[in-house]
């Protein structure tokens, strides 16, 4: 077992987006390349996501204090150092008998590997899977996620739900991604009180209820790790087809969580956010109002679908107190 630090809690990682080359170093824990361009690189910090970039394709970049190591269990991989793990696993659905039993078996393996870590308690998962707004009413495939990723859960989340994102791509539709962050000390939920907590969601959004908080404070009290964020007020979509009122319902909703969890006001170049756009050609309306209501934050667009067939944009990011 690895020695803790029993005075405070570890620095969170630093993280920033850099071209894709160069993008690993020591002290990397972990990195991202987007589309189908990315690099592909052997290194198991190294996760090449299904989604692909709109403009620019910059790589993701996790930095720690302290030496990194790294390894793979099968479908698994995973790094550490600093206080901190990374995990993540890649998986077929075909292998597993659709979107929920590969959300069990993925989530399976983490939990499992989790439990058995020092950095047990984690702050932030990632999930992206194909065609995610299929089917219709139970039989879309996000619920179908939803079902396999609570059963595949185990106790590790017995005592809160982490930070959460979870957005259709359009790559494979047999390719499930998920990873996360965790490190050894709890941090701190963080709800949004505009909108109902998602795993008290009604049963009209599915059999099981999507099993996650709106933010996470990091250990450190230094970074709010922010949920994909939409325009959801209550539990209902607000502005079916709007895209600039869509926008203006989430930038609400993001602010609100900083209002929340004690963060300084505003997003800037201390808060580097992803965009999850469902239409391409909304990009340009993205950026006009990024330019204007989120100055200076570092930006990555992507391709994405949001869980929700009539939500149009989605963001997440990190927001530092420095």
């Amino acid at each position: 077992m690895r020695e803790r630090n029993p005075l405070s809690a570890r620095p969170s990682p630093r993280v920033g987006y850099r071209p894709p080359a160069g993008a690993l170093s020591p002290s990397t824990l972990a990195a991202f390349g987007f589309g189908a361009a990315a690099p592909v690189h052997d290194d198991p910090r190294w996760l090449r996501v299904a989604l692909e970039p709109l403009g620019d394709a910059p790589a993701e970049v996790w930095e720690v204090d302290g030496e990194v190591s790294r390894g793979r269990q099968g479908d698994l991989r995973w790094s550490r150092g600093g206080g901190w793990l990374f995990a993540a696993v890649e998986c077929r659905e075909d292998e597993h008998g659709g979107p929920e039993g590969a959300a069990r078996y993925a989530y399976g393996l983490l939990s499992r590997f989790v439990a058995t870590a020092d950095e047990r308690h984690v702050q932030r998962i990632w999930n992206y899977l194909g065609a995610i707004n299929a089917g219709n009413g139970d039989d879309e495939r996000y619920k179908h996620f939803c079902t396999g990723r609570i059963g595949g859960m185990g106790e590790i989340f017995a005592h809160g739900y982490p930070a959460a994102t979870a957005i259709g791509h359009h790559a494979d539709a047999a390719l499930l991604q998920v990873y996360l962050l965790a490190t050894d000390r709890p941090g701190t939920r963080v709800e949004n009180p505009r909108q109902v907590s998602a795993w008290r969601y009604p049963r009209q959004y599915g059999r099981t209820p999507p099993s996650f908080a709106r933010a996470t404070l990091l250990p450190a009290n230094d970074v709010l790790a922010i949920s994909g964020t939409a325009a959801v007020v209550g539990h209902a979509s607000a502005h079916a087809g709007d895209i600039d009122a869509q926008l203006a319902e989430t930038l609400r909703n993001l602010e609100t969580l900083l209002d929340t969890s004690g963060m300084p006001h505003g997003f800037g170049p201390s808060a580097p956010l992803k965009v999850y756009v469902r239409r391409p050609e909304d990009e340009e309306t993205v950026r006009i109002f990024a330019a204007k209501h989120l100055p200076g934050a570092p930006l990555l667009l992507v391709h994405g679908d949001v869980c929700r067939a009539e939500l149009l944009v989605e963001i997440d990011g990190w927001r530092y107190r420095g």
